[in-house]
């Protein structure tokens, strides 16, 4: 059969008691010391009996040593644990404070929007007033000097494109004047070219007058020597009429 759970509970009767005292420390000092030696671990055991006597069991009899290790270990867990106390409450109430500021910097929000006005008594709604009139001062010095800066700006952009506008106005004035200035020498060449054609007309009539007189002499001479019943025929006057000149000479039967 199964071993039912042993309930543990103070043994009422005393021999019994001091018993089994006996045997499960001999059996705790026993399992100290198998475990200090297969584990190679440092280990320190005290016991008080009900009467008050002393039973003890440390690794190479250095109770002094463990108890000391103990001790430092002890101190500095328990620094430990109080630092991170401190630090953990210093967090809290750092984070309260924060809580606290963003309220009341949300409810300065709702009062400048003209909110949640209701809870505030009459010198906070001076205060109020006095400082929305201040943030209007402010805003319309800002709103006056964006301006100025605007009109400055436009100004010298202003500025800027007269100069363009003059610097085009010259190039064009050069450019007219460049184009005039071309007109009159093309006029006084095609006056040149006319000047010196109608010269040459001139200067050729003369010649021509010449050629016909000499054109006439030599015809004359020439129609003196034809035999008899010769004609002449003529195709035409000047030098033309010279060229296409022809004769004929017919014989009386």
């Amino acid at each position: 059969m199964r071993r039912g759970k042993v309930q543990l509970k103070r043994i009422e009767n005393k021999i019994n008691r001091q018993v089994t005292f006996s045997k499960r420390r001999s059996g705790l000092l026993k399992k100290a010391h198998e475990i200090s030696v297969l584990c190679d671990a440092e280990v320190a055991l005290i016991i008080f009996s009900t009467q008050g006597k002393l039973y003890e069991y440390s690794t190479d009899s250095c109770m002094d040593k463990i108890l000391e290790r103990y001790e430092r270990y002890s101190y500095a867990e328990k620094v430990l644990i109080s630092a991170e106390s401190d630090t953990q409450g210093n967090w809290c109430h750092e984070y309260r404070k924060l809580k606290a500021k963003i309220e009341t910097i949300q409810k300065c929000q709702k009062h400048l929007m003209g909110e949640d006005l209701e809870t505030l008594n009459l010198k906070e709604l001076q205060q109020l007033e006095q400082q929305l009139e201040s943030s209007l001062k402010h805003i319309r010095t800002r709103k006056s000097q964006l301006m100025l800066e605007s009109i400055s700006q436009l100004q010298r952009k202003e500025k800027s494109l007269q100069e363009e506008n003059k610097v085009l106005q010259k190039e064009l004035a050069e450019k007219q004047k460049a184009q005039r200035q071309q007109v009159q020498r093309d006029q006084t060449q095609q006056q040149t070219s006319s000047s010196s054609s109608s010269f040459m007309i001139r200067e050729a009539a003369p010649t021509t007058n010449i050629r016909k007189q000499l054109t006439r002499k030599m015809t004359v001479r020439f129609l003196q020597h034809l035999p008899c019943g010769s004609r002449w025929e003529s195709g035409g006057s000047g030098s033309s009429a010279a060229a296409g000149s022809r004769w004929t000479a017919t014989m009386d039967a």
